[in-house]
């Protein structure tokens, strides 16, 4: 309870004064000289008087931050919380479009974008730590997805092989890391963190072998699809029914995992498992064949999280070039907090900043590149360092499971 109390008092302390620094950076731009532009598609741009709109979202920031410290609004913190990111962020948006337009549409959509391995890689961790198999190896499932979806694709011709061994590589991964974890009864940590260094050496050793030195070295991306009529909605179109096709397989598994991790006996086989699978082995569950499946199914959802980087989005592969993506999915899931709809919004979240500091760095915005590199990895720290509250994972996880 004392932790609690000192925890809103320094949270509420920090954006109380964040937002007295908007409200002070308001007063910097001339009043009614100052002008925001902001693009949103078909619906054309909006003017907005830069200062006094600054000066409006810094008063509302500030009264969010007002509230915890008030005894019956102590929970709110959450809330002051995600009011005072959104008050920072619209500011910069509106500080970064004066005198130019800035395209909000192109800033959700291009987030959307980049949130798909993310998104991917917190269903993967979701499968397979709601049986109770903690996976930090989605980084090595990820990457080694990537490198053998590119060369199957350049050496066959065909992008869709590429996609179809993409999946099944990362299922591969994910099978040795199931028959460590829960045959060999492995440290999960350790076979995942065995995973993830097996990973950068196999990919590493493919890339020298067969593609530093190839005909070719980049292959055509997947193509962007519009879906029929709903493609044509104002700025909703746009962001989500234009896409390519791994896009729209993440929105469509956030959709299907939830419906069968809550809505189907399979489902609720895989809960228990994870909670307690000395009960579920007692009624009948076969508690190692569920981690399996588990498992090699978030492997391969993993997997195609990677064929994301390589054959939807640069067509070509490089070292490391998932770049800690699944680390940041781990944190996604854990900010869903074991959900596939909070898995999403935490993905959203992340690909919303990535997509910020590209955004930036194309309009030469006066921030420097390395602080705009670090806003996805910032965020990261906060989620894990509990600041949306405390995440409590499934009672199984990470416990090998002996039969009697």
């Amino acid at each position: 309870m004392q932790k609690n109390f000192y925890r809103t008092i320094i949270f509420s302390s920090l954006t109380l004064i964040l937002n007295l620094l908007l409200i002070r950076f308001s007063f910097n731009f001339p009043k009614g000289e100052a002008v925001s532009l902001l693009g949103f598609g078909d619906l054309g741009k909006i003017s907005m008087f830069t200062g006094r709109s600054i000066r409006i979202l810094g008063i509302l920031g500030l009264t969010s931050s007002l509230l915890p410290l008030i005894k019956r609004f102590n929970k709110f913190v959450n809330l002051s919380f995600f009011t005072t990111s959104f008050t920072a962020v619209s500011s910069i948006i509106l500080w970064a479009a004066v005198g130019s337009v800035f395209d909000i549409v192109g800033l959700l959509g291009l987030s959307l974008r980049l949130s798909t391995p993310i998104v991917l890689g917190a269903l993967s961790g979701i499968l397979c730590e709601r049986t109770g198999v903690v996976n930090i190896a989605i980084e090595g499932m990820m990457l080694t997805a990537a490198c053998i979806g590119f060369t199957a694709s350049l050496y066959l011709n065909n992008i869709w092989i590429g996609l179809l061994c993409a999946v099944l590589s990362g299922g591969a991964m994910a099978f040795l890391h199931a028959f460590l974890s829960i045959t060999m009864l492995t440290d999960q940590i350790v076979s995942g963190t065995v995973i993830n260094i097996l990973a950068i050496g196999l990919t590493g050793f493919i890339r020298r072998t067969f593609l530093v030195n190839a005909r070719l070295s980049r292959t055509a991306i997947l193509p962007i699809i519009e879906a029929p009529f709903f493609s044509k909605i104002p700025i909703l179109g746009e962001i989500v029914f234009s896409n390519q096709p791994i896009v729209f397989i993440m929105m469509g598994l956030v959709i299907f995992i939830t419906i069968m991790l809550f809505r189907t006996r399979w489902g609720l086989r895989t809960r228990s498992i994870g909670e307690h699978p000395e009960a579920a082995d007692t009624v009948g569950i076969n508690v190692f064949k569920m981690r399996y499946t588990n498992v090699i199914l978030g492997g391969m959802v993993a997997g195609l999280a990677g064929a994301w980087f390589s054959l939807e989005t640069t067509g070509s592969f490089d070292d490391l070039m998932t770049n800690g993506k699944g680390f940041i999915a781990l944190a996604a899931m854990i900010f869903g907090k074991w959900h596939p709809v909070g898995a999403f919004i935490g993905g959203l979240i992340f690909g919303f900043s990535d997509a910020l500091q590209i955004i930036f760095q194309i309009k030469n915005i006066p921030i420097p590149p390395q602080f705009l590199w670090m806003l996805p990895y910032m965020i990261t720290m906060v989620v894990l360092a509990g600041v949306i509250g405390k995440s409590t994972p499934p009672a199984a996880d990470g416990q090998p499971y002996i039969k009697q």
